[in-house]
């Protein structure tokens, strides 16, 4: 089993949990957030004034996936999500041992 992160613009949610209904995705777990990458934020100007906002809203996006489905779905997600535009986000894949449902004591992919 594989886990995703996936963090991007609050503004494309709607598009990825559409996008994850759509595929083999059993559950997901949403956090908002706020960080930058390598731009290290933004400039703004306000009335003349000039100043950098460095922690930029973000939205992560944490699902376990079967190994066979998660590389067609970062491959959609990277598809359908990208803006070409700095800041559209990054997707983290980490193994997952084991999964147990709590209520029923199921393991594995049982348990998603």
């Amino acid at each position: 089993m594989k886990k995703l992160e996936i963090i991007i613009k609050p503004e494309k949610l709607e598009d990825l949990k559409a996008l994850l209904d759509s595929e083999e995705v059993n559950g997901l777990n949403i956090v908002n957030s706020m960080g930058y990458g390598n731009q290290k934020g933004i400039i703004k100007n306000y009335r003349g004034a000039e100043y950098a906002v460095n922690l930029l809203p973000k939205i992560k996006v944490e699902t376990v996936v079967t190994d066979e489905v998660a590389p067609k779905l970062i491959d959609k997600i990277v598809e359908q999500i990208n803006t070409g535009h700095i800041g559209d986000g990054k997707i983290f894949m980490y193994e997952v041992e084991d999964a147990i449902r709590i209520r029923t004591g199921e393991h594995g992919v049982d348990a998603l």
